[in-house]
């Protein structure tokens, strides 16, 4: 915290909540108050929003800490409803082999080799976000290629998706997969035009790296659960809080939570060392397990809490594993996958609907995407609840007809504008013009469903200012403009969508996503006026100086 922007935080005193000011600047509720001037705080919470007079007058005027905004602007704390941050802080500890760094497959066997170099001479050689897209040879490496870094331990490249990579020769014989492996449910073995593999591992075929008595997913999504010792674990995702809370997000939804997550996340809360808020959605191959304990409702607290279950209907647009029945506009005979049948998956959600369960069901492609539709339908119709809010997870390509249906049904959509930022090109590629719609944040909002911005992290950055310009310009980093511009989505909305939308979509409005007596004080400084855009073609949100959450700080640009 910089001597400047506050005048001190004296310990509590026994008995009594500490209380801060907040003036000096305007503070974007995101409420039907709009901007106002100053904010009260009592403890944890907002006390009043308003003129400087009646925040003094609502503290009863004993004011024992101050921050002076000098002139900047406060936002509500971010809120990012589908992220991994295990996983995140995980790849942070990987070699970098993303396009930004990485330009072809020989820069990638450097980069892995440079990595190798620190690490010990037993340790597995791990790297994240190549996009085989981009990389000159507009192809995946395959384990020829991981071999020149090492044959003589395991060496894994994680594609940008997260929903595969490529293992060396020395990790396929450590897994005993071969020619005669047969592909498992909801995964896939690369292989070579002779049956050999190629060392590319996508989905459920992923559970192959977690050895005997790692995490196991099968067909209920892709396995990025690889574990590491307690301590390196914590680490990560230490790390990975980091990055969030230097871009201001304070509350986050981890969407596919396993043993793995779980037990990170109870020991850095039992440690004091978990800041940003957090709801996890387990893994629907944990739904079994959790109906039997009898989790049939949100468990836990402000701080830690377990919200639903996470579940897929069809794989990624970025590897090609998003289904498409008529197949893909690239290959017409490559149509992707279903994790479940449409009837394995109604019954995944009709008992978490029935046991008061909020879900939350990745879906890509407009297949996809209606078979969520169909089942939460019959779900609502078997057992009415109102306001269950289940949640189709990047819903990248709805058409018309489904947003509809969304509206209709209730259903929430949390979309990453990043994702059509970095892949938008190799989307169009895949599908053809229909992925121009790829995140039409525009036409939800017109359409009056309820959605959400979101990161994805580690697939993308925890960057909201990133995620809210590119919603509004829909530009590629290559410079391709997606869709029309009703499907553009102005700052404002953005910045709602990432505040008030991923809030609602947690569940969590009542406490967080704006700033109203009683929501806890979680906020954000940032020197610029968020709604201003020096190019609305492509606005540039401004950085973040200070993140508090509790009324407390909790990260700062000088520290």
């Amino acid at each position: 915290m910089t001597a400047a922007s506050t005048h001190g935080a004296p310990p509590k005193e026994s008995g009594r909540a500490r209380t801060l000011l907040v003036t000096g600047g305007t503070v974007h509720t995101l409420t039907a108050a709009g901007a106002t001037e100053a904010l009260a705080v009592r403890g944890d919470r907002v006390v009043h929003a308003g003129t400087r007079d009646e925040c003094r007058a609502a503290l009863d005027g004993r004011v024992d800490a101050r921050l002076d905004l000098a002139g900047r602007h406060m936002l509500p704390g971010f809120v990012d409803a589908h992220c991994h941050p295990v996983m995140y802080g995980q790849n942070l500890a990987w070699a970098d082999v993303r396009p930004e760094t990485v330009p072809d497959i020989d820069a990638l066997v450097d980069a892995l080799r440079t990595h190798a170099g620190a690490l010990r001479p037993e340790a597995p050689v791990r790297g994240f976000g190549y996009e085989h897209r981009r990389l000159a040879e507009g192809r995946h490496p395959t384990r020829h290629d991981l071999d020149r870094v090492a044959t003589d331990r395991e060496v894994y490249v994680m594609n940008a998706s997260g929903h595969g990579g490529v293992v060396n020769t020395y990790a396929l014989n450590k897994y005993g997969i071969t020619a005669g492996t047969p592909d498992p449910a909801g995964g896939r073995i690369g292989r070579t035009e002779s049956g050999e593999p190629n060392g590319e591992l996508w989905d459920g075929a992923c559970d192959l790296l977690t050895g005997p008595d790692g995490v196991k997913i099968t067909n209920h999504g892709p396995n990025f659960h690889l574990d590491d010792p307690e301590d390196v674990m914590r680490s990560h995702l230490l790390r990975a809080q980091e990055r969030f809370l230097a871009a201001g997000v304070t509350t986050i939804g981890d969407a596919q939570v396993s043993r793995r997550e779980l037990e990170t996340y109870l020991r850095a809360r039992d440690a004091g060392a978990l800041r940003m808020r957090t709801s996890a959605y387990l893994t629907s191959a944990l739904l079994e397990d959790a109906l039997a304990l009898g989790l049939t409702r949100t468990l836990g607290d402000d701080t830690l809490r377990i919200q639903g279950v996470k579940l897929y209907a069809d794989g990624t647009l970025g590897g090609w594993t998003a289904y498409f029945p008529d197949g893909y506009a690239a290959d017409c005979c490559h149509h992707g996958q279903l994790y479940h049948s449409p009837e394995e998956y109604a019954e995944l959600l009709i008992r978490a609907h029935r046991a008061g369960l909020q879900t939350a069901t990745h879906a890509q492609s407009p297949y996809a995407i209606g078979m969520v539709l169909d089942t939460v339908e019959k779900a609502l119709a078997a057992a009415p609840a109102a306001g269950r809010r289940h949640r189709i997870e990047h819903c990248g390509l709805p058409t018309d007809a489904d947003i509809d249906r969304m509206r209709a049904l209730g259903v929430h959509a949390v979309l990453q504008p990043q994702h059509h930022l970095r892949t938008g090109d190799g989307t169009l590629t895949a599908v053809g013009d229909l992925g121009h719609r790829y995140n039409p944040c525009g036409l939800l909002r017109r359409a009056g469903v309820d959605f959400a911005l979101s990161s994805d992290a580690p697939v993308a950055p925890p960057r909201p200012f990133e995620a809210v310009a590119a919603a509004a310009h829909r530009r590629t980093v290559l410079g391709t403009r997606l869709g029309t511009p009703e499907m553009r989505l102005d700052v404002a909305d953005g910045l709602r969508a990432h505040t008030v939308g991923g809030a609602r979509a947690l569940h969590r409005e009542h406490a967080v996503g704006a700033l109203f007596a009683g929501a806890l004080a979680d906020f954000v400084v940032v020197p610029g006026n968020p709604f201003a855009a020096e190019d609305p073609d492509r606005p540039a949100g401004p950085m973040v100086d200070e993140t508090w959450i509790g009324g407390s700080p909790a990260w700062t640009a000088s520290s």
